[in-house]
């Protein structure tokens, strides 16, 4: 029989806490401003999350600055503008359409870069997905590091990519606030699906 895997650690309540049960959409942040080096502490976490083939196609643009987010203000809806002034951080999870150009370095087999460059469906679909999960990875390791987040999809891509990306390399998929929630703007937690509706065991 193979030896038993040695038991790995659950997280204590605490961290699942802060990770997942108590961790709320926040719609306002308290006046603290979030350095530069934890912005760097959250990516060196979020990017050892994985990605297929290790392809890493998130792209993260950290508007840190007030006059970066005022480029940003008028391209969202007008329910998101406010908070999104006020927020330390408004962060572009955004994708790179190119990303097999980094897949020499990133992946053991070379030939991956030209498999995905000469099937532009392929790249697509495997950019969109992996740069979504990115973006939730960003948010886990904020979460993990003591910041809270404020997800939104309540924006005119085009409009941003135009702004932000004008080469069109890189392409918007949704936002993220950071910063320290102000418990006030929290809406009350909505229900989630039981497992029985949502899973299938087979």
């Amino acid at each position: 029989m193979p030896a038993a895997l040695p038991p790995r650690a659950t997280l204590p309540e605490t961290a699942l806490r802060q990770l997942f049960l108590d961790a709320r959409t926040v719609n306002g942040f308290l006046d603290i401003p979030v350095p530069p080096a934890l912005l760097e502490q959250v990516y060196a976490l979020a990017c050892m999350g994985a990605t297929s083939m290790n392809c890493q196609p998130t792209r993260f643009v950290m508007l840190a600055s007030r006059a970066a987010r005022e480029r940003m203000e008028p391209l969202l809806m007008p329910g998101n503008r406010a908070k999104t002034l006020a927020a330390p951080v408004c962060v572009i999870v955004a994708t790179d359409t190119r990303f097999y150009e980094h897949l020499p370095e990133l992946w053991h087999d070379a030939s991956a870069r030209e498999m995905f460059a000469a099937d532009p469906a392929l790249a697509s679909a495997t950019a969109a997905r992996n740069s979504t999960l990115g973006g939730a990875y960003l948010m886990l390791a904020a979460r993990a590091l003591g910041l809270d987040c404020g997800p939104m999809s309540g924006f005119d891509a085009d409009a941003v990519n135009a702004e932000f990306f004008p080469d069109g390399r890189w392409r918007a998929n949704f936002l993220v606030n950071l910063g320290y929630g102000d418990a006030a703007s929290v809406f009350p937690r909505n229900p989630r699906l039981p497992f029985a509706t949502a899973c299938q065991v087979l």
